[in-house]
């Protein structure tokens, strides 16, 4: 029998505000109503039905409607007269030593459309240079059918298949519909979770068999939320370590206590058992569709989406589902569209993998995604970015030259079950549009062969330049505890968070990342001069922009936003002239257009008295009274807290008076930090006045005091060391509360120490209803959230690390008093 569940009537008044992942908090104006359970049979079906009646209204709690009369299912070839117009959703799978493409197939006989499932396996002829796939797709596609009888059959829609691997099983769920689906009752939208297997009957023609439905369950545990007509996402499911299959779907949902403003919500199924689906609810942001979802650690999801500003979105979850939050830290909203568009729904190639040189393996992410050029009518050119959740690198472009790319999926195999095979391979599939925005009817597979050892390169450069910085740090810590720097340069700790390192790669206008990241650009390049770790700047129109907002379209540093710091090691080589206004030293500068151009958020500057000034926020320079000495190398820190709390230091001692107040987070977004100076005023250069700047470092989290404190050259020599804090003392993290208890999200591939930050206050994503702003189309977070969600990984509370210690029995006082209490009861023991 097949049993159907019934959806009743929205309850708009019931608001949900889903938190960060370490609660389950839920607020709002009236709780939620009590959901019925469900009953739960458990059978070993091939194939399972979910049958989640989506109405064209909104949905509410869910519970059993009754049976309907048998029904059976049947998948079928194409028959004579249907053509596949166009193929969509692509999506690549591996059953032992097989590669499987599947897309989705739009159809078309006698001006009736409807959709199949087309699957290719792909062999080395298909492999190994970029091919189209599915040139014939007829013979590729299949068709699900619904009826007791022949007279009674009809065909189902059966749209963007969603695939995920466990075994030698492949599971596919996909929606499907019939011509009733739109009507008022939604008797034909319905989502299938079909089981197929690879046919090895003929080793040169192997296909999948998608298996006929015959015993549905009777009942699903489905949770039902305020949304409409839930849809797959298309591509690639996940398996997790636990063997629990996820498949990212999406639908609409209307806005608290609107009728007509419906956004796109991004949500995901997963089955543990294959005999029990459940649907978590969505994403904290409306707006947000065509998910794709990786475990990046154990039991902790991410999730890419397109959302309606033009951004990417990147949210956590180590709860499957029941709370989100935004990697505000790392990856969320560093990828775009091109400039002025609305977003092109399209979805992401996002895998993991474990790859590396000579066993030095690291656990990365791999994207692919359409990257555009700033002329108008350029094609969508498919792109291989790497990532470990902290740095980020373009590997380069993937799609052919003439292709217009748009969705698109990825496939690592590691080799080691590969018959016959020991190389690993990374293989990418993506559809391509017909000129005008058309969908084409083919779709390009390529093999990655040269993508895939720069991968291996890059982070063999990576492992080199933390090796690099962790020496550095012995150089840059107070002379008295070079002998023993002990945890401060912990190579964990020192790179926790370290997205971009410029030193002494300098040639013509560029210096470069180290890291292999985003370089910075030289201002006046005959002013600017290489040194052994930086460059030497001279003249007022000097410096060096490394950009954030500057770079388009794909903005790697996006977290610069929320939270960071900025280190450098300074020389002033030169006295300014007598009377000379205060000359820039370094800073960072607002917006990305227009007159915001000319904003500075923060800046520390020098004149020709010796004195620093302060620039912060409100326009103004600020004369203090710490000097400088010509000459000597001083070591400079700017960090940003919560897009709003902005500090300068100079040599551990801050300069000027507290935090800089910087307003409401994203209301003013960063454009570039400059460095060395700020590039105005070229035609003024003076002779003699030259700045050198060495070791620039850049981190996607705000140092604490500790850290400002402890690298430090200069520091004079101090009775008590930096992880020992005395009797009472706390040493303060960056929230500024030694009490507060570090929140931990999800890190780097190199354990603890890399990742985002840990932002003040309750790590939850508070966003507005609705989520996006009606005039521009942009989804903004509150004030309160960028302080919430300046999220991160667990290398953001290295830095943190030291809280422990403040609430430790280390104390002076403490330890002669339990050394003391322990000696009594081991007196009274022995009596």
């Amino acid at each position: 029998m097949l049993s159907r569940v019934a959806v009743g009537a929205p309850r708009t008044h019931n608001r949900r505000r889903v938190t960060g992942s370490s609660g389950r908090r839920r607020e709002g104006g009236e709780s939620e109503p009590r959901r019925p359970n469900m009953s739960r049979r458990v059978f070993a079906s091939a194939v399972l039905l979910l049958v989640v009646m989506v109405g064209c209204g909104s949905c509410g709690a869910a519970g059993v409607a009754g049976q309907s009369d048998e029904t059976k299912f049947e998948w079928k070839g194409i028959n004579d007269g249907v053509t596949v117009e166009s193929l969509g959703a692509p999506g690549l799978l591996k059953v032992g030593s097989d590669v499987f493409a599947v897309a989705e197939a739009q159809c078309k006989k006698d001006d009736v459309s409807f959709t199949g499932v087309a699957s290719q396996p792909l062999t080395t002829k298909t492999a190994d240079t970029p091919v189209e796939l599915f040139s014939d797709a007829l013979t590729k596609t299949q068709l699900l059918e619904e009826g007791a009888s022949d007279d009674e059959k009809k065909k189902l829609d059966v749209s963007r298949p969603t695939t995920a691997v466990r075994g030698s099983d492949i599971y596919m769920l996909a929606g499907a519909y019939n011509k009733d689906c739109p009507s008022s009752d939604a008797g034909g939208c319905v989502f299938l979770l079909v089981k197929g297997s690879v046919n090895t009957e003929g080793t040169s023609n192997k296909k999948i068999d998608w298996k006929v439905i015959e015993t549905p369950p009777e009942s699903v545990d489905a949770r039902l939320g305020s949304w409409t007509r839930l849809i797959g996402s298309g591509g690639s499911g996940v398996k997790m370590k636990d063997e629990t299959l996820v498949f990212p779907v999406e639908g609409t949902k209307a806005a608290v206590g609107t009728e007509g403003d419906v956004k796109t919500v991004s949500l995901f199924i997963y089955s543990s058992d294959n005999t029990k689906l459940k649907l978590l609810q969505g994403m904290p942001d409306g707006g947000c569709g065509v998910p794709s979802v990786v475990e990046w650690e154990e039991g902790k999801l991410m999730m890419m989406t397109a959302c309606d500003d033009g951004r990417r979105r990147v949210y956590e979850s180590g709860d499957m589902g029941e709370s989100w939050t935004e990697a505000l830290g790392t990856l969320s909203r560093v990828w775009g569209n091109k400039k002025g568009e609305e977003a092109k729904a399209v979805g992401s190639g996002f895998i993991t993998a474990t790859v590396g040189n000579d066993g030095d393996n690291r656990n990365v992410m791999l994207v692919t995604l359409p990257v555009y050029a700033e002329k108008d009518n350029e094609k969508g050119k498919l792109h291989l970015w790497l990532t470990d959740n902290t740095h980020i690198v373009d590997i380069g472009p993937v799609s052919r030259e003439d292709d217009d790319a748009a969705a698109s999926s990825l496939l690592y195999n590691s080799g080691e079950s590969t018959d016959g095979k020991k190389d690993d391979e990374l293989i990418a599939l993506y559809a391509k549009k017909k000129d005008g925005e058309q969908p084409s009817p083919g779709m390009v597979s390529v093999l990655l062969t040269e993508q895939l050892k720069r991968v291996k390169d890059v982070l063999t450069t990576w492992n080199e330049v933390d090796g690099r910085v962790s020496n550095l740090c012995t150089s840059l810590i107070a002379e008295k505890d070079r002998a023993s720097p002990g945890d401060v340069c912990n190579a964990d700790k020192i790179t926790a968070g370290l997205v971009g390192f410029l030193s002494g790669k300098f040639s013509e206008n560029t210096w470069r990342d180290e890291y292999l990241g985003v370089n910075a650009t030289v201002n006046n390049k005959e002013s600017a001069t290489n040194t052994s770790d930086g460059v030497k700047f001279t003249g007022r129109g000097a410096g060096a922009e490394w950009p954030v907002g500057k770079q388009g379209q794909n903005q790697l540093y996006r977290f610069a936003n929320y939270n960071f710091t900025l280190v450098a090691t300074v020389s002033i080589d030169g006295v300014p002239r007598e009377g000379n206004t205060p000359i820039p030293l370094i800073g960072v500068r607002a917006g990305s257009n227009g007159n915001e151009e000319k904003t500075k958020l923060m800046e520390l500057s020098y004149n020709s008295g010796k004195k620093w000034h302060v620039l912060c926020g409100d326009g103004k320079t600020d004369e203090v009274s710490s000097t400088w000495e010509t000459g000597t190398p001083q070591h400079v820190v700017i960090l940003l807290k919560n897009g709003t709390q902005g500090s300068v230091y100079v040599d551990g001692q801050r300069v000027g008076n507290g935090e800089c107040a910087l307003g409401s987070g994203e209301s003013k977004e960063i454009s570039h930090f400059y460095i060395g100076g700020d590039g105005e005023n070229k035609e003024s250069r003076e002779e003699g006045v030259s700045v050198t700047v060495t070791n620039v470092l850049l981190y996607n989290r705000p140092w604490d005091e500790a850290e400002i404190t402890a690298l430090n050259p200069n520091k004079a020599p101090t009775p008590s060391p930096v992880n020992e804090p005395s009797q009472g003392t706390a040493i303060e993290t960056s929230t500024g509360q030694g009490k507060e208890e570090p929140r931990h999200s999800m890190g780097s591939s190199k354990g603890a120490g890399s990742g985002g930050s840990t932002a003040d206050g309750d790590p939850a994503v508070e966003t507005r209803e609705g989520g996006t702003d009606g005039q521009k189309g942009e989804i903004h977070a509150q004030n309160g959230d960028v302080k919430a969600a300046a999220l991160s990984s667990s290398l953001g509370n290295v830095s943190q690390g030291n809280d422990s210690d403040a609430g430790s029995v280390c104390g002076s006082g403490l330890l002669p008093l339990l050394l003391l209490l322990l000696l009594g009861l081991w007196g009274f023991a022995a009596l």
